[in-house]
């Protein structure tokens, strides 16, 4: 526990990616399509930044979403319609919950918390994890779900 407070003064695991201990290094592309500085080619975003993307991607996902992988989603908005009840709350993080650990093998999940706003009709989902290249800082990641219409 204390080495959890102790990093947390770094403000993110991202300031310890290039020391040489790091066996890995996760990089993804950026889908904002982000330029480098001086070239016309897209950034790369790298390891706790990259597998936040990721989560947040596969939780907004559906199923039959992705091309030749109808199996990869997580059916939330599907339960964005319906009353919004603890229970309803719970399956919620049940889903956000079987998605990362199916999908997402750089992620050590620790919970997944889910609160219902009722006066803004959204869903506050609070996501803690590891990243499996950087054990020592708890990442906590925020996603507001409601209906657009």
């Amino acid at each position: 526990m204390s080495n959890i407070t102790s990093n947390a003064a770094l403000g993110d695991a991202q300031s310890q990616n290039d020391i040489s201990r790091n066996v890995r290094q996760y990089r993804d592309l950026d889908l904002f399509f982000s330029r480098k500085n001086g070239t016309n080619d897209i950034e790369k975003i790298t390891d706790v930044e990259a597998v936040k993307r990721s989560i947040r991607n596969l939780v907004l996902t559906n199923f039959y979403e992705k091309p030749f992988h109808p199996e990869i989603g997580s059916g939330i908005r599907d339960m964005l319609f319906e009353n919004m009840t603890p229970i309803t709350a719970v399956v919620l993080a049940r889903k956000v919950e079987d998605v990362i650990e199916n999908f997402e093998p750089r992620a050590r999940l620790i919970s997944v918390r889910s609160l219902p706003n009722l006066d803004r009709n959204e869903y506050e989902v609070t996501i803690e994890f590891f990243v499996v290249n950087a054990p020592t800082e708890l990442v906590d990641m925020t996603v507001f779900l409601e209906v657009l219409r």
